[in-house]
């Protein structure tokens, strides 16, 4: 029987996630593996998952603990979308680089945010692989957490067990760019290609027409270019649309945060860019979701068994029944995409089958955009080699290249930043050298 081990059960994914795997029609039965260091929350999705199941009238088993090494054993498929110390710290991340001039949307995967979030991340994520190595050897590990690349990166370095990391920005914005078109999703055909967050859309038709020439012509329409102002900008003048929404975008380049006029003309409000969206709003939003999640369990709202885009599930069906599927996954590079690291991690097609994760050679970006892309790249090789060398002035330099960082401060005042998170967040990182 398939076992299914989900490491953060208490994260907002976890509902869509199960919904998916009970909807794979010729799988009945398993185990499904809850854990979380929050017993509360992990109650809470304990009963969620055993209501799906009771609703969808699969014969899967649900099991719980807030101790990993209790329910790993055996597991298939391993789930990571652990947060670490989030809350406390998302304030600092946010507040004390705005102090510098560096103003953040989300701030989860570059940035100051992005790289206090890979210091709290990724050591705790290694004693989690250590345990997978030992108890469920023959798994693969389907990462959601982000830094995307950074957390990929990392386990591709330190173990031989097979990792991708999955996002849904891919899906989301062939489907954005479908609408945006004016074509039927289904007959939309793109090539894309980068790395979390910064993949390109290098060819867009529809019916063998180009449509980059249309959407050009779109975006003279205020109200068009209003929707998605960034992306639209960057595709403008860069050639290609990119795949992560405008206000993750805006931080992972040196063009749109680094003086105020520019964020009011380009960066407007919530995903678009607003300032401090996410520190403004996370908390709330996992509060209100806890809150949704025991009304469903109350009956008072309804819970939908109408499966998502994401890709873990797809992986799952497609490996289990030998059913080849194409996903969008973030893997080492080796060869995939020329002219980026070859050490790196990459987004591409990958097809899924009974032998895993199968990704399918790119070849070579635009330069300009590899460019864009190789710039995130650096940040990342630092910020993992800090937690693995544990290197302070390693993770300091990574800081440094950070595009919106240096667009902004010189390189003390990046240096001082630094110093003011780190000791901020001295409870939540391990002491690096």
């Amino acid at each position: 029987m398939t076992k299914i081990t989900i490491i953060g059960a208490g994260s907002a994914f976890t509902q869509e996630i199960a919904v998916d795997i009970l909807n794979i029609e010729g799988v009945e039965g398993g185990t499904i593996a809850l854990v979380d260091i929050d017993a509360d929350r992990l109650e809470i999705a304990r009963k969620l998952v055993l209501k799906i199941i009771e609703m969808t009238g699969k014969r899967w088993d649900v099991i719980a603990s807030v101790d990993r090494r209790e329910v790993l054993a055996g597991s298939r498929f391993v789930i990571n979308q652990i947060e670490v110390g989030g809350l406390q710290t998302v304030r600092y991340e946010y507040e004390i680089p705005l102090k510098y001039g560096v103003n953040q949307c989300i701030g989860d995967t570059l940035g100051p945010g992005g790289l206090f979030k890979t210091l709290r991340t990724l050591p705790s994520w290694m004693d989690i692989v250590r345990d997978i190595e030992e108890l469920c050897p023959d798994s693969i590990i389907l990462n959601y957490t982000n830094p995307m690349s950074a957390v990929t990166l990392l386990t591709s370095r330190i173990t031989e067990i097979p990792v991708v990391g999955l996002c849904h920005s891919i899906q989301n914005t062939s489907r954005q760019l479908a609408k945006y078109a004016g074509v039927p999703y289904e007959e939309l055909q793109w090539k894309a290609g980068g790395i979390n967050h910064m993949s390109w859309f290098v060819e867009l038709t529809h019916q063998g027409k180009n449509l980059y020439p249309v959407l050009r012509e779109k975006i003279k329409d205020p109200d068009l270019l209003k929707k998605d102002p960034v992306r639209f900008d960057a595709m403008k003048y860069l050639g290609a649309f990119v795949s992560e929404s405008s206000g993750h975008f805006s931080e992972y380049i040196p063009y749109y945060r680094k003086r105020q006029d520019l964020i009011d003309l380009h960066c407007s409000s919530g995903y678009n860019g607003a300032t401090g969206f996410y520190a403004n709003n996370w908390p709330i939003w996992r509060k209100e979701n806890d809150e949704q999640i025991l009304q469903k369990l109350e009956g008072k709202l309804p819970i939908s068994l109408e499966s998502s885009n994401e890709y873990a599930a797809i992986i799952i069906e497609a490996m289990l029944k030998n059913e080849p599927k194409v996903i969008y996954g973030n893997v080492p590079n080796e060869g995939l995409i020329h002219n980026l690291p070859q050490n790196g991690v990459v987004e591409v097609a990958c097809m899924i089958d009974r032998n895993g994760v199968n990704p399918c050679r790119f070849g070579e970006l635009p330069e300009h955009l590899a460019a864009l892309c190789r710039s995130n790249m650096a940040f990342f090789e630092l910020a993992v080699g800090a937690v693995l060398e544990n290197d302070k002035e390693m993770a300091r330099h990574a800081l440094m290249v950070d595009p919106l960082s240096a667009a902004v401060c010189s390189l003390k005042e990046i240096s001082d930043m630094f110093e003011e998170l780190y000791e901020a967040e001295r409870d939540f990182i391990p002491d690096l050298r």
